[in-house]
């Protein structure tokens, strides 16, 4: 509902009252006003839309100068022919700095982690909130919707003390998110960058008709098999101990996992053993489950084949890992 109350106050600097928007999405005027309220996709979806055609303006009241209705999608069309998502970011990032020179976008890549970041030029004030989350939202929502994948991110950073509905951010993000950062930004694998762009004029003409469940809803596929399969290790480690077990919950051939799992830069032992031993470290930090629970619940066998391979990754048993770990 914060977010609601950010729309009215765009509404209030144009001097329009938002009655007919806040009736399109059914929601009361009095309900607006509670801290702690909450709307659904559709209703968001509805309130924004209205409100920034009845305004002419996309950004919803963020910048020191409207974004006429039909903004965002000139940027879509921008990047719709780039090769790859990389380049189809990039280009978004150089036009929104045109259009709205408030902020600034930028793509940054380091090693395996790409980091959308947003610089700031000018105080966005009691809106920023709202604009933040909003323009990170868009980017990511068209990215997935450019390569119809879900990108699954690993981190989101905003520059702001944690708000009265910071748990929500979850949904927003589905990752963790850090408040008080020094910049907004959001991070997900690299690998995306290379993904090639699924969509054209046809498909752009038609997802601007309905663009706004892009910013609000989430991706549910995810065409990045690397994610896929780092997801079911540390889901389902009693079912993905063999390369075949694995090949067969992912409804793929074991050739086939181990052919594209290469073409994306990555091995099946490489992610068995980041996952395990992210699931082990974690386990034996913060819990006293006993070592063959830890190797059990890590995708191991037995215990001895635990102990070896954790030694491998860190140059001790995991018994000496944990007592050197714990606090005095």
């Amino acid at each position: 509902m914060a977010f609601v109350r950010a729309i009215l106050q765009a509404y209030a600097q144009a001097g329009v009252l938002p009655g007919a928007a806040l009736q399109a999405a059914q929601i009361a005027p009095n309900d607006a006003a509670q801290l702690t309220g909450h709307i659904t996709a559709w209703q968001m979806q509805q309130v924004s839309g209205y409100a920034m055609r009845e305004l002419d303006d996309e950004a919803l009241g963020w910048f020191s100068r409207r974004l006429p209705w039909g903004s965002y999608g000139m940027l879509a069309r921008a990047s719709i022919s780039a090769p790859t998502l990389q380049v189809a970011l990039v280009r978004w990032c150089r036009h929104h700095a045109l259009v709205a020179p408030d902020i600034t976008l930028s793509l940054q890549v380091a090693s395996d982690t790409a980091c959308i970041t947003i610089t700031e030029h000018t105080q966005l004030n009691t809106l920023r909130e709202f604009c933040l989350v909003s323009v990170l939202r868009n980017i990511y929502g068209v990215a997935c919707w450019l390569v119809d994948s879900r990108i699954a991110l690993q981190h989101a950073q905003m520059p702001f003390a944690p708000p009265p509905h910071h748990a929500d951010y979850a949904v927003l993000f589905p990752c963790t998110t850090t408040f008080n950062a020094g910049q907004a930004s959001i991070s997900f694998d690299s690998r995306y960058l290379g993904l090639s762009l699924r969509r054209d004029e046809k498909a752009l003409q038609t997802m601007l008709q309905n663009a706004l469940p892009l910013t609000v809803l989430q991706y549910r596929r995810d065409r990045l098999l690397v994610q896929q399969v780092r997801q079911a290790l540390a889901h389902q480690p009693a079912e993905t101990h063999s390369a075949e077990g694995l090949a067969a919950l992912l409804n793929v051939s074991p050739r086939t996992l181990h052919r594209q799992l290469r073409e994306e830069g990555a091995s099946l032992q490489t992610l068995k053993d980041s996952v395990r031993r992210d699931r082990a470290t974690e386990l034996l930090l913060r819990t006293q489950r006993p070592i063959k629970q830890v190797a059990e619940a890590a995708g191991f066998m037995n215990e001895k084949s635990f102990i070896r391979a954790f030694k491998g990754w860190t140059g001790t048993s995991p018994a000496e890992y944990r007592r050197q770990s714990s606090p005095d």
